[in-house]
């Protein structure tokens, strides 16, 4: 594909986050705040207007970047409400959930596949579960020794009695403590990580008809762009969101809706776990959706991703460790954003334990940039192709095939 030499003045931005029921004014306030920082910072100037009504919830950008004038607008394109629906499960139905996921990825091998990869986010991936047991044991322990309390203190008062009111009492410690930790998941995102990873497993791979749905609204909104009087569209996928992105673009572009003469389209995949879903057995339909957009001439494709980042499969060409990579393979150009880098000691020293803000760190402001800079992309003058025209992969980057299951669904 050709790289277009005509500076950009109008951008159409689609962010697709990962799976987050928060509301998308989230990530509104995130632009602004970082988008403030990173222009303090690296000498250029970028201001965030609220936008007032609209078919999606978004906002617009005005820039001054490279010496030139860009306007930006960024729509979200949102599938919270979906999120929220599939973590609106008891306590006892997580806990089914995490027997069934478990047997998912570890009956199928995945799990261990996986771990060939990257340790980081299979250990991430862990970490509910054994936070989820940890917090079983220990409401169990805590109405054991609530029932041997009570058993001592009543029997000599109450006699027979004494032990079925320490089972009730103990009974009622057990669910109050696990209510308890349920309650406090904000602290502890154990409940919220387990939801995550059911959703994918409960399907082996598979999308809900819901999320066909949605995502079918999503190129909607994306080819009316694509008709517009702009000079790029830019599609950001986010955490899960990459794949989805993967899925909505090749359709996208089989269907024959990428004008030969439209605008630019790139794609900018951060922080990406395609294999999360696509090592499961029924993920058909992404891994053939995969190789047809990592042969495609319709778009330029940046993975970014960091070492730094516990939560990704970092460096991890997720076309090819799919095990789907043909020979005529172009894309994503895959590079690390390099935390430790990128990030002054200082900076990276007060973040590096900071798992989940570091998973956000793409968006974010760096204090020593390199050639990722969020902004510049987004509000930036030059195309996701004419800006990384010329770069080559990082040398850390992982292309090994070690999915065991490669068909694919067209």
């Amino acid at each position: 594909m050709a790289v277009p030499d005509n500076p950009v003045s109008r951008r159409r931005v689609f962010y697709i986050p990962g799976y987050d029921p928060i509301h998308p004014r989230r990530y509104r306030e995130l632009y602004r705040k970082e988008s403030a920082a990173q222009a303090a910072i690296s000498g250029y100037d970028i201001v965030l207007h609220a936008r007032q009504g609209g078919a999606r919830y978004g906002w617009d950008v005005a820039a001054s970047i490279e010496g030139s004038e860009v306007a930006a607008s960024v729509d979200v394109l949102v599938w919270s409400d979906i999120v929220r629906d599939s973590m609106d499960t008891s306590i006892i139905g997580t806990y089914g959930q995490l027997l069934r996921t478990a047997w998912v990825y570890m009956g199928s091998g995945a799990l261990w596949r996986l771990m060939r990869l990257r340790k980081g986010p299979v250990l991430a991936a862990l970490y509910p579960v054994l936070m989820l047991l940890g917090q079983l044991l220990l409401a169990y322990l805590a109405g054991r020794v609530s029932f041997y309390v009570i058993t001592a203190v009543l029997t000599p008062l109450l006699a027979g009695a004494a032990s079925a009111i320490a089972v009730l009492i103990g009974l009622a410690v057990f669910i109050g403590l696990l209510r308890w930790f349920k309650a406090k998941d904000g602290k502890f995102f154990a409940y919220y990580l387990m939801h995550d990873y059911a959703y994918g497993a409960a399907t082996r791979g598979a999308n809900t008809p819901a999320l066909e749905a949605r995502m079918a609204e999503f190129g909607d909104a994306i080819a009316e762009a694509l008709a517009d009087d702009v000079d790029e569209v830019l599609v950001v996928g986010h955490s899960s969101g990459a794949h989805l992105g993967v899925s909505v673009l090749a359709d996208l572009i089989r269907a024959g809706k990428v004008p030969k003469n439209g605008p630019a389209l790139g794609f900018l995949s951060l922080g990406q776990v395609v294999p999360m879903v696509s090592f499961l057995e029924n993920a058909h339909r992404l891994r053939g959706d995969l190789a047809y957009l990592g042969s495609s001439d319709a778009l330029t494709w940046v993975d970014v991703t960091a070492p730094g980042d516990g939560c990704a499969f970092a460096l991890c060409d997720p076309v090819a460790v799919s095990g789907v990579a043909a020979s005529d393979q172009r894309w994503p150009l895959v590079f690390s954003a390099a935390f430790t880098q990128t990030l002054s000691p200082e900076r990276w020293k007060a973040l590096r334990w900071k798992f989940f803000r570091l998973h956000f760190q793409y968006m974010c402001a760096f204090d020593r940039p390199r050639d990722y800079d969020y902004f510049r992309i987004t509000a930036g003058p030059q195309t996701l192709a004419a800006r990384y025209h010329g770069r080559g992969h990082s040398r850390s980057r992982i292309t090994a095939a070690v999915n065991k299951f490669t068909s694919i669904g067209t």
